[in-house]
């Protein structure tokens, strides 16, 4: 009797190394790895926490969803100058949780260890007897607390280790292409099923959003540097009988200075089951961003997740939009924003069908279906080779198939 390829997929464990914490804004680590642990055990590990307070470290173990292992390494401020310090101590942690007499004891035996950020890979590559390295490489790498010069030597260290790389845009598919041969361009993807539910008359609007009048133009997501406030401020100035709905964390900018206006509204962070209720509440899906270094590879994941709504969409002219006009409606001006957002509200329905069917053809379950088996594969062909310079290198008879033959989503 032939093993089948789930059975063994099943087996595998992973332990997860993230710059995102589980709480944070739902996307592609969260979206990939609730579907991974329905078939086997996670650790995600996120970055270290430092408080005055601990006096030595230690690991705060969640259980968010089932399968999902969340741990928050928990370290006293003195670590904070020290890389080598703050990993190795991480190290001993996971180490002892998944032990013989840890919390997690024989759950994670010959794991997958997977990296969303290279700074821990020095330390933690080799240390758990993992069967397999793989980087998903995502833009922003992680608020991190070293120069730019140590971090990218991280990823240099990382990428020579790492069987499979998969990307979240073209460009960075691109660019890791040059160090590794085993590199695979996965966009973003979307829950189409739960977005759907905007379109479902069951579906009751927040009583904090029913209060708004229409039309409203709402935006979803984190509020940072890569919004263009001056355009939402134009916005509500020569839109007044429409209201705007910021719906996200604020980050990286100050709030004071975030527009205010009596008809612009900021709702904070939401779980992610209550977004398609947003959603629902929306007249027009926004995309407000700068075009600066901070968007110039930006693939926002609301993209999908609006398309889903059935909602019409505006957006400046971030290169992702490219691939989803006319559906998304594209403006290059302020003036020319406006002028989308009103015939957006003019023809709400036009291309509603075909967003629709565009969300359902990007799920995250193929996605996770797609890149279980390219791991499947690297893992088949053994360990990569580490020359002598420590950084670049392959096994034997490595994978030579072309980098980018399995592409899912457009950038």
């Amino acid at each position: 009797m032939t093993t089948c390829i789930a059975d063994v997929i099943c087996a595998r464990p992973m332990i997860v190394h993230s710059h995102l914490r589980w709480d944070f804004v739902w996307q592609r680590p969260q979206q990939l790895f609730s579907r991974f642990a329905r078939s086997r055990d996670i650790l995600f590990v996120e970055e270290p926490m430092f408080l005055d307070d601990v006096a030595r470290p230690s690991l705060d173990l969640r259980s968010p969803l089932p399968g999902i292992h969340r741990a928050i390494p928990l370290l006293p401020n003195s670590y904070r100058d020290s890389e080598t310090a703050v990993y190795m101590a991480v190290r001993t942690l996971l180490l002892d949780v998944i032990g013989a007499t840890g919390a997690l004891a024989r759950r994670f035996c010959k794991p997958v260890q997977w990296f969303y950020t290279p700074m821990p890979a020095p330390t933690m590559i080799g240390s758990f007897d993992e069967v397999a390295v793989v980087y998903d490489c995502m833009n922003a790498l992680a608020p991190v607390r070293v120069a730019q010069r140590e971090l990218l030597q991280r990823e240099r260290f990382l990428l020579a280790r790492a069987q499979v790389v998969f990307a979240d845009r073209c460009t960075l598919t691109d660019a890791k292409s040059r160090v590794h041969d085993n590199v695979h361009h996965f966009g973003s993807g979307v829950d189409a099923q739960h977005f759907s539910r905007a379109r479902d008359p069951l579906t009751q609007l927040p009583t904090s959003l029913a209060t708004l009048r229409s039309p409203v133009l709402g935006y979803l997501g984190v509020i940072d540097e890569r919004l263009d406030y001056a355009l939402i401020a134009h916005l509500a100035e020569h839109l007044p009988e429409a209201d705007i709905a910021m719906v996200g964390p604020v980050v990286n900018v100050d709030p004071h200075e975030l527009p205010r206006r009596s008809n612009i509204h900021y709702f904070g962070p939401q779980d992610f089951q209550a977004l398609p209720s947003f959603l629902k509440g929306f007249d027009v899906c926004l995309m407000p961003y700068a075009m600066n270094a901070a968007t110039e590879h930006i693939s926002p994941t609301r993209t999908l997740e609006y398309m889903a709504s059935g909602k019409p969409i505006v957006s400046t002219p971030v290169a992702v939009v490219s691939a989803f006009t006319p559906i998304v409606r594209v403006a290059d001006t302020v003036h020319a924003y406006l002028t989308a957002v009103r015939d957006a509200l003019r023809e709400p329905n036009r291309y509603e069908a075909e967003g629709i069917d565009r969300a359902r053809s990007a799920s995250w379950e193929s996605i996770a279906g797609e890149m279980t088996i390219l791991m499947e594969e690297a893992i088949a062909i053994g360990p990569r080779r580490v020359g002598s310079d420590g950084v670049l290198g392959a096994s034997p008879g490595t994978n030579t198939r072309p980098y980018n033959s399995r592409v899912v989503s457009p950038d």
